[in-house]
Parts: structure tokens; sequence; C-alpha cells
């Protein structure tokens, strides 16, 4: 299966995952030159950005370990341009969850990095 199609089923699943267990989904694969984020989404009174990373195996790091500093930024610039353009206020809660499926084991990191700028 190619890289592509891999990160299309683990974000599905991802998308699955968080619908299920109560967030509302805005929006999936958002790209930005600023950046990408793979779903937007509303649960508890936040508006949600999530990042989904897989690993079949960890040989080369778990899957939640590759939310680096450069990822988050990335992430970060891509949000604030979605709150921009779809007009989203400085006093709508914001966070920034990443989901990691290890495998088939699929684990849900809330609040896991602040705002970088």
């Amino acid at each position: 299966m190619n890289n592509r199609r891999t990160g299309a089923d683990n974000e599905q699943l991802a998308a699955d995952y968080l619908a299920k267990r109560g967030m509302r989904i805005a929006a999936r694969n958002f790209r930005t030159r600023r950046g990408e984020i793979d779903i937007i989404g509303y649960e508890g009174g936040y508006l949600v950005f999530v990042e989904v990373k897989y690993r079949s195996t960890d040989a080369r790091g778990g899957a939640l370990e590759s939310v680096n500093l450069t990822k988050q930024t990335r992430i970060c610039r891509a949000a604030d341009y979605y709150r921009f353009i779809h007009n989203i206020g400085d006093d709508t809660n914001i966070r920034y969850d990443v989901i990691g499926i290890q495998g088939r084991e699929i684990t849900w990191i809330k609040n896991a990095f602040m705002h970088v700028f």
C-alpha cells in the first residue's frame, strides 16, 4: 500500500474514532501554503485542530513523538489561517490534539501542545 493511501486510511480511522467520542468534525485535510491540518472539529467547547500520525512499528520512534516543534509551528500557522478565513474570533477556545496510531492502537492526546508562533 502506498504512503498516501495509508495516510488517508488512518486519517479516516482517526476521524471515525473522534466522532464516536463526541467530536463534531468540521473539516478534514485543510491545506494552505502555511501548513496542513488533518482534522478540524468541535469538542467540549473547543475548536480542535488534530494532527494524525501513524507508525506501523516503533522502529523509527513512536507516532506521538513525531509531532516536533517544526510540525507544531506549521499546524499553528495553518490554524491561524483557518480561523482568519472562517472569521473565528480570539474569544473562541482553541485546542491542539494529536492522534497517534501505532499499528492498530489509537491514542488521543488532548491539548498535546500550546500554540506556537
